[in-house]
């Protein structure tokens, strides 16, 4: 087996992995709110002050 043909089966076997773990928690209730709750916090938080550290970091970067 090549790399090439290593690396496809790898990343078939990781689709598969992840779709089922997201059937499991989208199927089960408590982890389906755990899941949005989590993706709200996220997207409110995390990633924003994300954006901010980059745009920081760009700034003092170019000097300004």
């Amino acid at each position: 087996m090549n790399d090439r043909s290593a690396e496809r089966v790898a990343n078939v076997v990781l689709f598969v992995a992840a779709s089922a773990a997201a059937f499991y928690i989208l199927k089960t209730p408590s982890l389906r709110r755990a899941a949005f709750r989590f993706a709200a916090v996220a997207l409110t938080g995390s990633i924003p002050a994300w954006f901010r550290q980059e745009i920081e970091a760009g700034w003092r970067q170019s000097g300004g």
